[in-house]
């Protein structure tokens, strides 16, 4: 008996119930902590029941973004990190191989341009590292359900993980030689009224400061305020799509630097008075932050954004 009169006859948990913790604490959630470890639902809920009745408490608890870690939890999840590390060394005494699955969500041009070449960097330092891709333009999620790192745009309001300003980058108004050729000469951005504007679709966007971006560079005021009224082109929710729109004489497209600048058939238009700053966030749960494979991935986003930095502001050659 405890001097408060509990008993503290507890049976000692389970490895196999601590490692079916740590998936479900880095996920978030029973079915992807599930798939990752080859078993089915029912099972991950059977392990964590019998990992709670060990400890005599809570380890999880539902809340509306999937399974979030109690204290009891976030002390049982060290736990699993020892063993999980224990049983990787048993498998690579030397602990110079590391392995797993780490998958990221980024914006479209993200993913293309700065996430596949720092995977590829990890791939040759780490070849049983894979890196899962998965390109979409949205806030950072609440549930982060099978992700393990997310790439967004603008200052993320999350919870229980962690927020890291990776850099900046930079949006101008682009046109082909034929556009503008075709058009009167674009010298203020007074000029850009009535002209069509290739971005997003308005009604599905929901990242604020890429909301926020086509106004401050064209505007959605009056025609007779100093802000120009554009009228929507090819609009898409694809960045992609933006910049062949754009290379294919439907507008003026509100396209990022760093993929514009790379089209000779492009030009950058009012490049003093129309420039857009964004930045990139990268969101991760601190418990999946700790893993190895993930931490390395982590490093190499970093390093290439910060490699890359002029060309992501538009100061490339």
């Amino acid at each position: 008996m405890t001097s408060s009169g509990r008993s503290s006859a507890h049976t000692p948990p389970s490895a196999d119930d601590l490692l079916v913790l740590l998936a479900v604490g880095r996920s978030g959630r029973f079915t992807a902590a599930a798939d990752s470890l080859g078993v089915n639902h029912t099972t991950v809920s059977r392990r964590i029941a019998s990992l709670e009745k060990s400890l005599g408490g809570r380890v999880l608890v539902r809340t509306s973004g999937g399974w979030e870690l109690t204290d009891l939890g976030r002390h049982a999840l060290a736990a699993a990190e020892t063993v999980d590390s224990v049983v990787r060394g048993l498998v690579d005494p030397g602990g110079a191989s590391l392995r797993g699955v780490v998958r990221i969500s980024a914006t479209d041009g993200f993913s293309a341009y700065i996430a596949a070449p720092a995977a590829v960097s990890v791939q040759e330092r780490h070849p049983e590292v894979s890196v899962e891709l998965v390109a979409a333009t949205r806030r950072a999620s609440q549930q982060r359900s099978g992700m393990d790192v997310e790439i967004v745009v603008g200052t993320p309001q999350v919870h229980r993980a962690e927020a890291v300003h990776l850099g900046e980058y930079c949006l101008g108004l682009y046109a082909t030689p034929e556009y503008l050729e075709h058009h009167d000469t674009i010298t203020t951005r007074r000029d850009l009224a009535g002209h069509p504007l290739v971005y997003f679709v308005e009604s599905m966007l929901h990242v604020d400061d890429l909301d926020l971006a086509r106004s401050v560079a064209v505007g959605d005021a009056p025609p007779s305020s100093d802000v120009p009224v554009m009228r929507s082109s090819v609009s898409s929710t694809n960045v992609f799509v933006h910049v062949e729109a754009t290379r294919a004489g439907a507008g003026i497209g509100l396209l990022p630097c760093f993929m514009a600048d790379r089209h000779r058939d492009l030009v950058r238009i009012l490049r003093s008075e129309v420039s857009v700053t964004l930045a990139y966030w990268l969101v991760v749960r601190g418990e999946t932050l700790r893993r190895p494979e993930v931490g390395v991935v982590v490093d190499a986003l970093r390093t290439e954004v910060a490699s890359r930095r002029d060309e992501l502001m538009g100061r490339g050659e």
